[in-house]
């Protein structure tokens, strides 16, 4: 083993699980202060939950075996990993840890902590641990790819379909199945402290760094390059975002600027490892524009996604997705990969890119919405409307944000 790429990898775990803390803060202070500490803590026991399961079956069922739509059993509770293949297996893990944390995002205000606590590992093991197999496991015989969608082609260099486009499609199907908020839209549901979302997206951008340039897996110049395209990517986003407030509002907000940051992050994130940086910058802009316009799409439609996510992770993670095969560039990274409309020979990268991301969109709600209405009807998964006007602080915690 390479000691400075195990350096880097280590480190970019860390900086990744950083990111939980930092959507905690970036979500809460988006949150109304009633519900502060819900938000947290809907953050938060994912770093309970995900990394139990992980070691119990999730690494096993995820990444092992050849079959190309689910492992095996040959690996649980991490039999026979060590060194190396161990290392990578915490680095997935904190990926895997943060995914289901976007979901809360959505069902801000409203959702029983006791459900979201059913609701984690269940989605996990069935919406999340397929994916992961279909995109990500590269371990064939020859070790080659061995998921359904990378077999065929398409391309995710550190999760813009398995985390963003699968959160935000089960965001979209748990928001619909819990329906509106008491008083939306019409009631003003303002953020009760933009400086915490402030702070929690400059954490993100810092683990990002994480995310995107630690999944090249070594210490070596796509990880360079990677980490480029976040620093260019997340501030094109923040622009292209404040930019459209400014046309259609007339004004630039903090929470704009926070929220075209993530925009561009998560646009980058799939193609990071497979453009140069000029790709990047234009796949910031567009992710930026196209989010900013996205969030306002849910007060036309109805479905109430209290923080975005809809709007943001599925919408730039599509983006991102769909433009690696326009920007894809085996030329500027070395690659062997396919390139893009620009410099490959025709469409067929990026018709692998809508397949893969319509599959797994596809497949994410429709398995996150029977998985709603089932603890629905088993446990209920709604608070009452007092809890609610009370805040979820007090009632599912017994505590609140804020004394004094």
């Amino acid at each position: 083993m390479d000691t400075g790429d195990n350096a880097w990898i280590l480190i970019s775990a860390a900086l990744v699980l950083f990111m939980v803390p930092g959507l905690a803060l970036f979500y809460g202070g988006m949150s109304r202060s009633k519900n502060m500490l819900n938000m947290l803590m809907m953050n938060m026991i994912c770093l309970g939950i995900i990394p139990i399961i992980w070691y119990l079956y999730g690494y096993s069922l995820s990444s092992t075996g050849t079959n190309q739509f689910i492992g095996t059993f040959d690996n649980i509770l991490l039999r026979d990993i060590s060194g190396a293949a161990l290392r990578d297996v915490f680095f997935a893990l904190t990926f895997a840890s943060i995914t289901p944390a976007l979901i809360s995002g959505a069902v801000a205000d409203r959702m029983k902590f006791s459900a979201w606590v059913v609701f984690v590992p269940v989605w996990f093991t069935l919406v999340f641990i397929p994916a992961w197999a279909w995109v990500f496991r590269f371990n064939g015989d020859d070790g080659a790819e061995s998921g359904f969608l990378n077999m065929r082609g398409s391309l995710d260099f550190a999760g813009g379909t398995v985390v963003h486009v699968a959160a935000g499609a089960s965001a979209l199907a748990l928001a619909i199945v819990l329906g509106k908020r008491k008083g939306w839209p019409k009631e003003p549901m303002l953020p009760h402290n933009l400086p915490f979302t402030m702070i929690g997206a400059g954490i993100l951008w810092f683990g990002w760094f994480g995310f995107n340039a630690g999944s090249a897996f070594a210490a070596d110049n796509i990880a360079i390059q990677a980490f480029a395209n976040t620093f260019i990517a997340g501030a094109a986003g923040m622009l292209a975002w404040l930019a459209v407030e400014r046309l259609v509002d007339g004004h630039a907000t903090s929470l704009g600027a926070a929220s075209g940051i993530v925009a561009g992050l998560v646009g980058i994130t799939p193609g990071a490892g497979f453009m140069g940086v000029n790709g990047a910058l234009a796949v910031g802009i567009i992710a930026g524009a196209a989010c900013a316009y996205a969030v306002r799409l849910k007060v036309r439609f109805g479905y109430d996604d209290a923080l975005d996510v809809v709007g943001v992770h599925m919408v730039g993670g599509l983006v991102g997705g769909l433009l690696i095969g326009v920007f894809a560039s085996p030329s500027a990274l070395g690659g062997s990969f396919e390139g893009g409309l620009i410099e490959g020979d025709g469409a067929g990268l990026l018709l692998e890119q809508i397949f893969a991301n319509v599959v797994v969109g596809v497949f994410a709600f429709v398995v996150t919405f029977v998985i709603a209405k089932a603890l629905d009807a088993a446990m209920g998964i709604r608070v009452t409307e007092d809890e609610e006007r009370t805040g979820l602080d007090t009632t599912q915690h017994s505590e609140t944000a804020y004394n004094g």
